[in-house]
């Protein structure tokens, strides 16, 4: 708060009438009389400097490297008016939020009562009165005068506090004071602090922008350089620092810096998200950059430069977008032998890198097996990407698979190239036309085209495939790419059916149930010996995500925490054959028995899908509006 300057007589006056009679003259400050109260309250000595709480030399040289980086700043302030602290016989204190001091500047505050305030607490309830504790408890810059100061033998100095603040928070409290200077320039006095505060406060919070800023350059995968006009580096993030391998230029590190495009952003011309080679002695990089020029007053000063590794761009863009394995290998539960060898062999296979084949009817868990072997593999941390093939168009087939190019000549990456380092699972791979298999098994074996001159860019990619049907079958009748075929056999492995898995019908329907109860935060519920046999009895023509729907079925359609016989609607049940054809209610349940597969609907109702289709146009259904009923119950 700016003041008028007041007479040091009158205000001598107020603070003895106040001492000893307790009485607060109107004149005083309210501020400054409520303090006083406060202390008085508190029996603060008020005649000479009391015992004040320090540090201890340990703790005082580690508060100091706490705010060294401040410090630092304001040194660099007062030495630019260093000359004025003097002429005027000013000292300066830099106190932290909990009213320690940091540092003391020129001549010490209350030089003549203490040898060495650095470390020193200077509360309210320590010193008394003082600007310092009038800018913190209001939180304004506050000029006080020598008289209204606690301690009395301070009174033949003036003070002036102001709180430095980011984000309306207290970081510090910046503190002048002057000892016997009657003719004290005020006005400059105040300019002085003013400006210093706010010089404080702009380099805090460009401190603080400046933090956030390395944090992000140093989590994220990315190469930065900041280079000024003469091409020497300013800044480089750690990322950076590691190519650099302890060169001081990127001209002395990578040999195709010529090519590079930072000249050109030097000149002012801008390069985004362009595909380069970085080339070194020992290895080369294949990036994707940017360079942009940073201007000053519209004049290009320096050069921004963001690099980023095409296969960790990749796999970043893959892990944001959920790319990664749901499944482990244990979260597939079974005690049969058959189902442990299975278990076994994907634990085994895993650690290779070999292609693998997984035939085996639909429903019997091929597409969890794949998450878990890619969870299983050295590609764990890598993507995992699922591809649900079909005999489509040719042109949306290699752009799903290859990428694109928009509008814009900007490359747009396909599913290959977001499963470089990682796993690509076909799923239904029998589906894919005969001609693109063949194309698609070549880019697996030779790479993709990467240039004019017949250059090829090598994939590292391991592809787990899984068929409904007989795929050897299928390539030797010319229904499916022989080299495709012959790509995905290194290793097989065949899903036993849930029928020849009898014994784990129990422990399946168990894990769903716990699952389903996890999943929904719903209490949990246990199938009674009933309704276990009739599971168990059941052939389950659609497998394990057959058996899913009817348990989750049972498991919304039961009120109590026990599952009973009667509360489950087997697939192929009498009642529910007869009442599909007339009841839509009972042609949902069906569905949802079906796990929401026409196909395996229709082969649970031993019907063609052509009539399949006919009454879900007569439910009014169709698929999507079948999906939309699943999700609204929970399904």
């Amino acid at each position: 708060m700016i003041r008028e300057k007041r007479n040091k007589e009158k205000l001598a006056a107020y603070y003895n009438k106040f001492m000893e009679d307790g009485v607060v003259d109107p004149n005083v400050h309210p501020w400054v009389a409520e303090s006083w109260q406060r202390c008085r309250a508190m029996h603060l000595p008020h005649e000479t400097m009391p015992k004040i709480h320090k540090l201890s030399r340990e703790q005082i040289a580690e508060h100091q490297k706490t705010h060294e980086f401040i410090v630092r700043y304001v040194d660099g302030l007062y030495e630019q008016s260093k000359q004025n602290f003097n002429v005027h016989n000013l000292s300066m204190l830099l106190i932290d939020d909990q009213g320690y001091v940091i540092k003391n500047y020129a001549m010490p505050f209350f030089q003549r009562v203490i040898e060495d305030i650095v470390g020193m607490r200077v509360l309210e309830e320590d010193v008394g009165t003082s600007s310092i504790s009038i800018a913190r408890e209001h939180n304004v810059p506050f000029l006080m005068f020598g008289p209204e100061m606690w301690i009395r033998e301070s009174h033949n100095g003036d003070a002036c506090s102001a709180p430095i603040c980011v984000d309306g928070k207290l970081r510090y409290i910046l503190s002048f004071c002057s000892v016997e200077q009657e003719d004290l320039p005020y006005d400059l006095l105040l300019s002085l602090l003013l400006t210093m505060k706010y010089s404080i406060e702009k380099h805090l919070e460009t401190l603080e922008y400046w933090n956030i800023y390395k944090m992000m350059t140093e989590e994220l995968p990315v190469s930065v350089y900041w280079l000024d006009r003469g091409e020497n580096i300013k800044y480089a993030n750690g990322n950076g620092l590691k190519r650099l391998g302890g060169k001081e230029k990127l001209a002395d590190m990578f040999l195709n810096y010529e090519h590079i495009p930072i000249r050109r952003a030097l000149n002012g011309v801008p390069t985004h998200r362009r595909e380069i080679t970085w080339i070194t002695q020992d290895r080369t990089y294949e990036d994707i950059t940017t360079v942009l020029p940073v201007k000053v007053a519209n004049e290009v000063e320096s050069a921004l430069v963001l690099s980023m590794s095409i296969e960790d761009l990749k796999t970043t863009i893959a892990h944001a977008t959920g790319y990664s394995s749901r499944y482990s290998l244990y979260s597939m539960v079974g005690e049969t032998a058959e189902f442990l060898a299975l278990q076994h062999k994907a634990s085994r296979v895993a650690r290779s890198d070999n292609d693998i084949l997984l035939q085996g009817e639909p429903g019997t868990g091929k597409q969890r097996l794949a998450h878990g072997i890619h969870q299983a593999s050295s590609r764990a941390a890598a993507p995992l990407i699922v591809v649900k093939c079909c005999n489509g168009p040719l042109a949306e087939l290699q752009e799903e698979f290859f990428g694109s190019v928009d509008g814009d000549n900007q490359p747009t990456a396909g599913k290959l190239e977001l499963a470089m380092g990682g796993t690509l699972f076909l799923d239904e791979v029998e589906k894919l036309p005969v001609d693109f298999g063949d194309k698609l098994a070549d880019v697996l074996q030779n790479g993709l085209p990467a240039g004019e001159n017949g250059a090829r860019k090598k994939l590292n990619i391991r592809v787990i495939a899984a068929c409904d049907s007989n795929l050897k079958r299928l390539a030797d009748k010319g229904l499916f790419s022989r080299k495709l075929y012959e790509l995905v056999i290194d290793t097989v492995m065949r899903i036993p059916p849930l029928r020849e898995r009898v014994k784990d019908i129990e422990v399946l329907a168990n894990h769903i149930l716990a699952e389903m109860s996890a999943q929904h935060n719903m209490p949990a519920k246990h199938l009674t010996p009933q309704a276990l046999h009739m599971l168990t009895e059941c052939s389950w023509p659609g497998n394990i995500k057959q058996l899913q729907g009817v348990i989750e079925q049972a498991f919304f359609h039961t009120s109590g925490s026990t599952i009973e016989a009667e509360n489950i609607k087997l697939p192929g049940n009498k009642t529910l054959e007869k009442s599909w054809k007339y009841d839509k209610e009972s042609f949902i349940a069906a569905w949802k028995a079906a796990g929401g597969n026409i196909s395996k609907l229709a082969t649970i109702l031993d019907v063609s899908r052509v009539t399949l289709y006919r009454y879900l146009k007569k439910y009014d259904l169709g698929p999507s509006k079948a999906a939309k009923t699943r999700k609204k119950e929970g399904r």
